[in-house]
C-alpha cells in the first residue's frame, strides 16, 4: 500500500479531539477537493510502498493507544482491511477518516465520515479537468448509509459558507443522519481565517444544534505534515 506518511501527534478534529494518537496517511483519492489540505495526498500523491506489517510496526512504535488511519481516502486501499485487523489485534483504538464514498469491511472502532460539498469542487483549479469527476463521486447516499449502520460514526462537514448549511440538512435527511453526530468546521488552513469564520459558525451551530469542531492542529503547529 502506498502510505505518505506515519506519524505521532494529537487528534485535532472530532469527538476525540486533543487524544494523543498516531496517523496513517495513505495517498491516492478518488475526489480533488479544491481546498485540499493533504494536497500530496491526492492532486499530487506522494508516498512509499509498505506491506502492513511494516506499517503495524511504524504504528508500534509509538506510546499511543489510539491509531487514525486518513489520506487521502484509506478506503481505496485493496490492504486496509488487513491493516485494520492487524491494528485491532494489537488491541488499538482504531478511527478511519474517510469521505464516504466507498465502503470496506474494515476494523473500525470511529469511523468519522466527512461527505464533501459543493464548496468543495475544484471549478477553476488546474482548469477545471477534475471538476466532473469529483462532483460525480463527492456525494454517495447509500455508501454513507452503509457506513452508519455499520460502525460507531460521526460526520464531520467543511463549511466555507453559511449556504452550505442547506446542502448539510438536505444531506442529514437523506440519509436519516443522527444530528447528534454531526460536526461542522470552518474550512482553512490558517488560523487566523478559522478563528474567523468559526465567530459566525459557532453561531449558527448554536441555532441549529450542531457540535462545533476546531482544527487544533492547526492551531497548535499551523498547516504543516507530520504533526
Amino acid at each position: 500500500m502506498k502510505i505518505s506518511e506515519i506519524f505521532y501527534s494529537i487528534q485535532g478534529e472530532g469527538v476525540l479531539a486533543g487524544v494523543p494518537s498516531v496517523f496513517i496517511r495513505t495517498s491516492g483519492c478518488n475526489l480533488r477537493c479544491t481546498w485540499c489540505d493533504t494536497p500530496y495526498t491526492s492532486w499530487k500523491p506522494e508516498g512509499e510502498e509498505m506491506t502492513a506489517d511494516a506499517v503495524l510496526a511504524a504504528a508500534r512504535g509509538h506510546r499511543a493507544t489510539h491509531v487514525v488511519v486518513t489520506g487521502g481516502e484509506p478506503m481505496l486501499l485493496d490492504d486496509v482491511v488487513p491493516l485494520t485487523q492487524q491494528l485491532e489485534a494489537a488491541g488499538m483504538h482504531i478511527t478511519i477518516e474517510t469521505a464516504g464514498t466507498v465502503f470496506q469491511p474494515v476494523a473500525c472502532d470511529l469511523m468519522s465520515i466527512s461527505p464533501k460539498l459543493a464548496n468543495s469542487t475544484p471549478w477553476e483549479r488546474e482548469g477545471g479537468r477534475w471538476a466532473a469527476q469529483h462532483d460525480r463521486l463527492r456525494y454517495q447516499p447509500e455508501v454513507l448509509k452503509q457506513l452508519m449502520t455499520a460502525y460507531q460514526y460521526q460526520l464531520k462537514f467543511v463549511v466555507s459558507a453559511p449556504v452550505d448549511l442547506e446542502e448539510i440538512e438536505k444531506i442529514l435527511a437523506a440519509t436519516s443522519a443522527d444530528r447528534g453526530r454531526v460536526i461542522l468546521m470552518p474550512e482553512g488552513t490558517d488560523a487566523g481565517i478559522l478563528r474567523e469564520r468559526a465567530r459566525w459558525l459557532v453561531d449558527l451551530c448554536k441555532h441549529n444544534q450542531f457540535r462545533f469542531g476546531p482544527r487544533l492542529h492547526i492551531d497548535l503547529y499551523g498547516n504543516r505534515r507530520g504533526v
